[in-house]
């Protein structure tokens, strides 16, 4: 994972740019340059029913030019950092396929976003545009969840069975990334797989239900042959920071977050292909919605099916 090109997506509405602060605290210590973008659409300004389109125009570019000052003046502590910081605006609607056509220009190694807390619960609230840019975006995507941040714990979720991943890409993707982040910002990582066997109260069938112990063993047998396996395979990892739990993985993930103090989830998505969606699938949905800590997501793209149909 390169971390030498940062673009921040800035929200005009708000006050506090927790995806700048974060960008910042990357860039001082990876030597990152950082680009600063504001999205604006008005549909006022659009298209004006009794104001001449080249009024409308002027309208527009005045607007654009006073994000842009704005921009300019979220960017002076970054530059007085020595942070190489660079300004654009853009303007159309929706706003994730704006946000995902500049980064189409400009390539970015990294996408930074600020969502919300959401209510006491203090969880990672995600807007619509989020989701889009979860499904839609091919570079590693940070969602910033708030100002204030350790930056000393990652969390990785793994899934050593590959049930969406068959060629295992995206476990190495994740692996590789942490080891980054480690490396470059400190982030020290834990490795986790959770998984769940049948629950005893769905067992209707008499026999598994009589044998559902020897059931959970040997679901849990299959689970350690195949985390210890990945966790093997890469020698750098410390394996008393691999962790193997039981239950359900949108209510294990969470909770290790809370309990362990973790600073940032890493978790992974398979792109269908180049320009298809991520396939996200329900469990991870569940995962997004409750943790209380930033996210980033990191895609593989699906190797082409060798099967003929």
């Amino acid at each position: 994972m390169k971390l030498q090109h940062l673009l921040v997506v800035v929200d005009p509405t708000r006050e506090e740019q927790p995806a700048l602060s974060r960008a910042q605290w990357i860039a001082e210590r990876c030597g990152a340059r950082v680009e600063l973008l504001v999205c604006d659409f008005n549909p006022a300004l659009d298209n004006g029913l009794l104001i001449d389109p080249q009024q409308l125009e002027r309208l527009r570019i005045l607007q654009q030019s006073e994000r842009l000052a704005w921009l300019d003046r979220l960017a002076a502590p970054l530059r007085q950092a020595g942070i190489d910081t660079r300004c654009h605006t853009r303007w159309g609607k929706p706003l994730y396929r704006e946000i995902l056509a500049h980064a189409a220009e400009t390539q970015p190694d990294l996408l930074l976003k600020s969502s919300s807390s959401h209510g006491l619960l203090k969880r990672l609230f995600l807007t619509n545009t989020d989701w889009q840019l979860i499904r839609h975006c091919p570079q590693p995507l940070w969602m910033v969840h708030r100002q204030d941040w350790n930056g000393r714990r990652l969390c990785v979720a793994l899934d050593p069975l590959h049930e969406a991943d068959k060629p295992a890409v995206l476990d190495r993707l994740l692996i590789a990334g942490a080891l980054e982040l480690y490396q470059r910002l400190g982030l020290r990582p834990d490795y986790l797989h959770a998984y769940m066997p049948l629950p005893q109260t769905l067992a209707f069938d008499t026999q598994l239900l009589g044998s559902y112990e020897d059931h959970a063993k040997a679901v849990e047998a299959h689970h350690r042959r195949a985390f210890d396996h990945l966790i093997d395979a890469h020698p750098a990892i410390d394996r008393r920071h691999a962790h193997l739990l039981q239950g359900f993985p949108e209510e294990v993930i969470p909770e290790f977050v809370r309990q362990q103090d973790i600073d940032l989830l890493l978790m992974g998505a398979v792109s269908r292909n180049a320009v298809g969606s991520a396939l996200i699938g329900h469990t991870a949905e569940r995962v997004l919605e409750d943790v209380e800590c930033d996210l980033l997501v990191v895609k593989a793209l699906r190797e082409p099916s060798s099967e003929k149909g």
